[in-house]
């Protein structure tokens, strides 16, 4: 009796295993997309032409400055894929293949990382010795091509990279069915995951009036330590360094969707200011996402140039700049949003005359919370941003 019903058991855990996972609409949505182009492939072969796919190119060529939106999108051009031509073909079929991997995780409502994703799709052809990819280097490429093909985030389509970014304030969200207050989450704060798409993350109360991103935890963790996002309602963020992905689209939705202002406190070097400006205007690598991802209206607080003498700081906290540094300031005054305003091109010039840049943790030297108790607040309220 008890081999019997052992064996139930196993036929029912087999059942419970095959049965479908329960789709949002939004999954509904992706699956039907994914299931389009494999259907597309599908007709060109009943119709006798050869197999092909338009991808939407990612090249620099094929990215531009939008002024009246004001953030980077993709323009038209597309790079024909093909199955009968020898130098594509493999890229033809790995796109295939990443497509129902991400068809196989949605269907069965897992989700998994973009190295998870090369592991299950990664195995010999049967009869070779060709591997469908030799490395990671050639997966990732190609779930950003299925990203541009359908339209869908990648977060969409189920797979997620590692979690970098930290919240915390006067914020209740729901994730993933968990109620969480980030007022309570004490000196770690809330650890931002990769997928915040509404099926996940909900907003449940907010009293916050603005957000405050800052570049890296260790400053996060001086504004948390002071409690500045209770003293002065707001959120606290950060992306460790340049935000990823997940932390990006958070700030897009709320500001988007709950009207939050979000003012920016990072490093006065090119890398800070080319942090602000893929916050605010997107990124070029990720051009087709900016619609979801780029905040036009983020402020730049600081730091500026010009704190060295209006802080007053000792020469010891001087970085001098590199020829890299130099170079890279020289380009970024010359980006679109960048180069008709007179404020950052007068930015960019003070920071290349000083020939030194200075971080953030540098405001130490006034005092070790200057930033949170001086800096910051004043800046705020005499409303001395740049944009």
């Amino acid at each position: 009796m008890a081999k019997k019903k052992s064996a139930n058991s196993s036929s029912d855990s087999n059942r419970a295993k095959a049965d479908p996972a329960k789709l949002s609409p939004q999954d509904k949505k992706t699956l039907g997309s994914l299931t389009g182009l494999a259907d597309g492939v599908v007709d060109l072969a009943h119709k006798s032409r050869a197999p092909h796919m338009d991808v939407p190119s990612r090249s620099l060529s094929n990215a531009r400055y939008n002024k009246t939106k004001r953030y980077i999108e993709m323009g038209n051009n597309t790079t024909r894929r093909e199955l009968f031509n020898l130098s594509q073909a493999k890229s033809y079929m790995q796109t295939l293949l990443v497509s129902s991997g991400c068809k196989q995780l949605i269907e069965e409502g897992k989700t998994t990382s973009i190295r998870g994703l090369y592991y299950l799709l990664k195995h010999t052809i049967d009869g070779t010795k060709e591997e469908t990819f030799n490395d990671q280097a050639e997966s990732d490429p190609i779930i950003e091509d299925v990203e541009v093909l359908l339209n869908a985030l990648r977060e969409e389509l189920h797979v997620y990279a590692s979690n970098r970014g930290t919240m915390v304030g006067n914020i209740i969200i729901n994730d993933s069915g968990d109620e969480i207050d980030c007022s309570r989450m004490g000196s770690g704060g809330y650890n931002i995951p990769s997928i915040v798409e509404p099926e996940v993350v909900q907003f449940v109360k907010c009293s916050a009036k603005f957000i405050l991103h800052v570049e890296k935890d260790t400053v996060w963790r001086r504004f948390n330590e002071d409690k500045f996002w209770r003293k002065h309602n707001c959120i606290l963020t950060h992306g460790g360094g340049q935000p990823p992905r997940g932390v990006r689209r958070l700030l897009h939705r709320l500001h988007n969707e709950l009207g939050l202002p979000i003012y920016c406190v990072l490093d006065n070097d090119p890398w800070g200011y080319y942090i602000y400006s893929v916050i605010k205007q997107g990124s070029i690598n990720l051009a087709f996402e900016s619609k979801r991802m780029a905040i036009p209206e983020a402020k730049y607080l600081g730091l500026r140039s010009i704190d060295f003498e209006r802080c007053n700081l000792s020469n010891s906290v001087q970085i001098r700049l590199n020829d890299n540094d130099r170079k890279r300031a020289k380009q970024i005054a010359n980006y679109p949003w960048f180069k008709d305003k007179p404020k950052w091109q007068k930015e960019i010039k003070k920071l290349l005359d000083n020939d030194f840049k200075l971080e953030v943790e540098a405001l130490i030297n006034k005092g070790i919370s200057f930033v949170t108790e001086t800096y910051v607040p004043e800046r705020l309220e005499e409303q001395d941003w740049l944009d």
